[in-house]
């Protein structure tokens, strides 16, 4: 364990001689007050540390210490409905300590020492186990078993597993090796944050991840495995957007990191998740969210470390055999504070101040998202979908930070000021996003929800389209300039945005949205556009057509209950072509 002394202290980074013994990313403590910190760097004997609480009063020639480990995250039952820091420290726990504020170099178990757990055994003695295997099951929460897995680099024969209530650091199993050797397992694992947790294999995503927002669900969809960034300027939506997807998406765990967003944006989400259902179960959407708060306002270096934490305690659930979420808000905040750790360091900076490494940064963040087989004989499936917010200053999608994160992901939901400011919501700009893994979902789009969801999904994206480049010619020569089939495109695509494509979050019907209902309220509204076409063919009156009644249902049609559907939107069908047939029938004014 070695041992050094401050000789230089800058805001977050402290360095430290006669450090010689220690290694890169040990975790040391720095001074008599036990700040928690990393080397990042060394030189010669100096080591350069980030510390992850303030250092305000630190001063040359007091201790640092190295624990003589890299910075790992406990990992085992209790850590579902928890709240962590960066360094995943429990929240709630320090509060009950030491009040509202967190004291420096305080010391806290990340998972309770103390609570006992009801371990059921699915191993018997005899039975030959190698890591990853599951040994037993905890109950963690009324919507999540914690599966107690042999950890990484064990194997041998179970020689005694014991049933009941244990806390977490009592040995629930013996082992004997292959060489006699006896090991004790219990349900408490430990993990270092910076490396990635093995797998057997990866797999290409070819199931989307349901999120009920019917703009990215049918237009932009995000598989299980994949990687998706939200981009866009101050007020555009971005945080809403998130909340909206770790609410509503089909994970069966989502682990939400707040790393350097605003303190009352995640002070929302810490008085709001309690209270909300989860729409599968109707249990508290709490009992499958594992929540970390690293807001702008607590120390810059762990926000870099709250990434890390969060991805690993996804991958610890992933390998149970879950689907997980993880999502980052916003990892532009990330950025800003590599860029101060690489300016105080005095590296040579890249483009915008930000150090050369951001690109591989990211990467390291992304590549950890997929859709993987994990270790073990059982062959357990399981996802991590990652979501990265990106905060572009002055809204500059050409800044590095997002540039590099799209060189990454395959899921772009581009936010529109624009949009925003006319309170379209979710402003998600359909001219600019995209998605990579529409081929690969499409097959599970028929098969799930119908035959002919792709094809209305690409002519609805078509009419759009057109809608941009009518609206220039309208702009020069009016309304008046276009034919009846333009008129019918401007038509369709307003009613694809305002009836579709917007969404009101806050409505309690409206704020999810079932593939089911996606594809009902798109049919109609692309069907009325399809009629539409032959009816001016005929000769009528096209703004007879715009404002037959059914028009009126098909505007409301997002409020319908989900148990309704079927009904309410078979009823409208009918009526469309009734109301259709008899204006045709009828004639217009030029008929």
């Amino acid at each position: 364990m070695s041992k050094g002394t401050i000789v230089k202290v800058s805001g977050p980074l402290v360095v430290a001689k006669d450090m010689r013994d220690a290694n890169m990313f040990d975790v040391v403590r720095v001074s008599d007050e036990r700040l928690v910190g990393e080397i990042i760097e060394m030189r010669g004997d100096r080591a350069s540390i980030q510390v992850y609480e303030e250092t305000a009063g630190l001063g040359p020639g007091e201790p640092v210490e190295s624990t003589g480990m890299p910075l790992s995250v406990e990992l085992g039952p209790g850590i579902i409905e928890n709240i962590f820091d960066g360094i995943q420290r429990p929240l709630v726990k320090i509060r009950e300590m030491t009040g509202s504020n967190i004291t420096r170099g305080i010391e806290v178990d990340s998972v309770d020492r103390q609570k006992k757990w009801e371990f059921k055994p699915v191993k018997k003695p005899g039975d030959h186990v190698e890591n990853g295997d599951i040994i037993g099951t905890v109950q963690e929460t009324i919507l999540v078993e914690h599966r107690i897995m042999v950890p990484f680099g064990i194997s041998g024969t179970i020689r005694s597993i014991d049933g009941g209530s244990h806390t977490v650091d009592e040995t629930v199993a013996v082992l004997e090796d292959s060489d006699g050797k006896e090991i004790n397992l219990t349900m408490l694992q430990k993990w270092p944050v910076r490396k990635q947790r093995p797998y057997k294999q990866k797999f290409t995503p070819d199931e989307p991840l349901v999120t009920g927002q019917r703009n990215i669900d049918t237009m932009f969809p995000l598989a299980k495995g994949g990687m998706a960034a939200i981009p866009g300027p101050f007020g555009s939506g971005k945080t809403v957007v998130q909340h909206q997807l770790a609410k509503w998406s089909a994970a069966d765990i989502v682990v939400y990191i707040g790393c350097g967003e605003r303190g009352n944006e995640m002070t929302d989400v810490l008085m709001e998740f309690p209270e909300l259902k989860d729409p599968r179960s109707g249990e508290p959407l709490m009992k499958r969210t594992v929540l970390i708060a690293n807001t702008s306002d607590m120390p810059v270096a762990a926000r870099e470390a709250s990434v890390y934490t969060g991805i690993t305690i996804a991958e610890y659930y992933r390998d149970m055999g879950y689907d997980v979420a993880i999502i980052a808000d916003s990892t532009s905040r990330w950025a800003e504070a590599l860029r101060e750790m690489s300016a105080r360091l005095e590296e040579m900076p890249g483009e915008e101040g930000y150090p050369a490494y951001l690109g591989s940064r990211l990467a390291q963040f992304y590549e950890r998202a997929g859709k993987v087989m994990s270790l073990g004989s059982e062959g357990r499936m399981g996802s991590i979908s990652a979501i990265g917010a990106v905060s572009p200053p002055g809204g500059d999608l050409s800044e590095p930070v997002t540039q590099a994160t799209l060189r990454i992901v395959k899921v772009f939901w581009g936010l529109d000021a624009q949009l925003a400011y006319s309170r379209h919501f979710p402003a998600i700009n359909w001219l600019i996003s995209y998605s990579l893994y529409n081929d690969r979902i499409a097959k599970w789009s028929e098969e799930n929800v119908s035959k002919d969801m792709p094809k209305l999904k690409s002519d609805a994206m078509r009419v759009l389209q057109e809608e941009a480049s009518l609206q220039e010619v309208v702009r020069l020569v009016g309304m008046d300039a276009l034919s009846k089939g333009e008129r019918l495109t401007l038509e369709a695509a307003r009613s694809i945005r305002e009836d579709f494509l917007y969404q009101d979050a806050m409505h309690e019907i409206d704020t999810y949205c079932a593939p089911a209902k996606q594809h009902r309220m798109l049919a109609i509204i692309m069907k009325f556009y399809y009629m539409g076409r032959e009816a001016i063919a005929g000769d009528i009156d096209i703004d007879k057509l715009f404002s037959i009644p059914v028009r009126e249902k098909i505007g409301r049609a997002r409020f319908v209950d989900q148990d309704k559907v079927a009904a309410e939107f078979s009823l409208m069908e009918q009526e469309m072509e009734e109301q259709v047939k008899a204006l045709v029938s009828g004639g217009g004014e030029d008929a």
